[in-house]
């Protein structure tokens, strides 16, 4: 989930990535196929609905990001941009979803890293396993599941954690360690994602014309 460009850490969901293009993809066969194959009025509102549908897609699937580095962070979710200099932030919060808290009491989630309660179960399961390896004295080695065969791996020096609550962490340490710093102070900024509701609206719009007038 994490990627390094320059002095930027970048996180994006895998998952969200691979659904994205898998809509996408079947958007695109079944909409083509309906503007070159159809008739009457069908490739119109194929062409209206590719309008609507491919934008918001993109826009709660691939497009979500979140970059950091040692001045700011960096939200991109579906519809806006938000750029928060570290001295501006007063938490990052994780619950059922992971956000971030400006000092003025705004809040903006991270679509870019989501809360998946499974994860968590899992890394719950595997951390209570380990601290029961080690308080045991287990010489390294963890058990395999249900501690009946399995293959055995060595036991982590570290607390088992869900990769989005390790993420969280990461930024976690970036704020505590930057938010004095005098090149992390300035405005928090946000821009709206026009470039992805300017599609969207015409499509939507010639899709309620098309089925207004029958």
């Amino acid at each position: 989930m994490t990627t390094t460009e320059s002095k930027d850490r970048i996180y994006r969901s895998p998952a969200g990535i691979a659904g994205g293009v898998l809509l996408l993809g079947l958007a695109g066969w079944l909409g083509i196929d309906a503007i070159v194959a159809g008739d009457g009025r069908t490739p119109w509102l194929a062409l209206a609905t590719l309008l609507l549908v491919v934008p918001l897609v993109t826009a709660f699937t691939l497009r979500p990001a979140v970059s950091a580095n040692e001045d700011r962070l960096r939200v991109r979710n579906p519809f806006r941009v938000i750029v928060l200099p570290w001295g501006e932030i007063a938490s990052l919060r994780s619950g059922y979803s992971n956000e971030v808290v400006a000092k003025s009491g705004t809040k903006y989630q991270l679509w870019a890293v989501p809360v998946s309660l499974r994860a968590r179960k899992r890394a719950a399961r595997r951390e209570s396993r380990r601290a029961a390896e080690l308080s045991r004295g287990g010489g390294g080695r963890e058990r395999g599941l249900g501690g009946f065969g399995g293959a055995s791996a060595a036991v982590p020096d570290e607390p088992v954690r869900a990769q989005a609550d390790q993420i969280m962490d990461e930024l976690r340490n970036l704020l505590e360690n930057r938010e004095q710093a005098e090149t992390a102070q300035g405005r928090v900024s946000v821009r709206w994602a026009y470039e992805i509701a300017g599609p969207a609206v015409a499509g939507a719009v010639l899709l309620a014309v098309l089925l207004a007038v029958g």
